[in-house]
């Protein structure tokens, strides 16, 4: 699209700025050219460029770091670590279309570091279940969980194939409370470098999970395993006021 002539100038440049960035000249997350190569490039003053460079912020085409530079926004899912919400419940909120394909399902003995963390007796079995979950039939997370069976004695293929969490708290009627998450850059195995439709090995991002209902009751330990190319993890971390 052609800068409207009778734009502002300010507002031309950042046309031709978002023309750049649709065609991947300037890639996400690569930082963009400086004030000054800008101003030389189009001609323009450097109040007209920060002016081109602002609108481009508000519409969260571009973001600032400050010390830094200016950069094109990376177009990834975003995780906020304090939003107890689940995978099929996130995008949902973004209109997108989920696919639970399942791998895995098994009841097992877990071993003794899985029996600890659900707090299991040494002969207690739970259920393994192993998902791809796709997102707009693109793979984006492999799932490993693990359930306790005297907590979900009637669980199947067919449940774990719909939303976890919906299951939990609509059928069974439970009550979520909080979710204890570690996440931990690694190299993918060939075998989820394959499940996550990575054509090369890139770092991908593990979170170990375990999650309690209202009674403290630990009902869940999950592995699950991102795309960090197309997935991001946010924090808002907020200041005590010393008195």
């Amino acid at each position: 699209m052609m800068p409207d002539p009778a734009a502002p100038r300010y507002r031309q440049i950042a046309a031709e700025m978002k023309e750049e960035i649709n065609k991947g000249i300037w890639k996400e997350g690569e930082a963009v050219p400086t004030e000054a190569q800008l101003s030389k490039r189009f001609g323009a003053s450097r109040v007209t460029i920060r002016q081109a460079i602002k609108l481009l912020v508000q519409e969260e085409l571009l973001y600032k770091i400050q010390g830094s530079g200016t950069y094109v926004k990376e177009n990834k899912f975003e995780h906020d670590i304090f939003a107890l919400q689940g995978f099929t419940e996130e995008m949902e909120a973004l209109n997108k279309e989920t696919t639970n394909k399942v791998l895995d399902f098994q009841l097992l003995v877990p071993d003794e570091r899985i029996r600890q963390i659900l707090g299991l007796e040494e002969h207690s079995r739970a259920f393994f279940i192993r998902r791809q979950r796709l997102v707009d039939k693109q793979p984006l997370v492999v799932e490993e969980t693990y359930l306790p069976l005297d907590l979900f004695p009637e669980l199947t293929y067919d449940i774990m194939e719909g939303s976890k969490y919906a299951y939990i708290e609509q059928v069974r009627r439970m009550k979520i409370k909080e979710s204890f998450q570690e996440v931990i850059p690694i190299l993918p195995e060939p075998e989820m470098q394959e499940l996550l439709g990575m054509k090369e090995q890139k770092p991908i991002l593990t979170v170990h999970l375990f999650s309690r209902l209202h009674d403290d009751t630990v009902f869940e330990y999950t592995e699950a395993y991102f795309k960090s190319e197309e997935y991001k993890f946010t924090i808002l971390a907020g200041r005590h006021q010393r008195q």
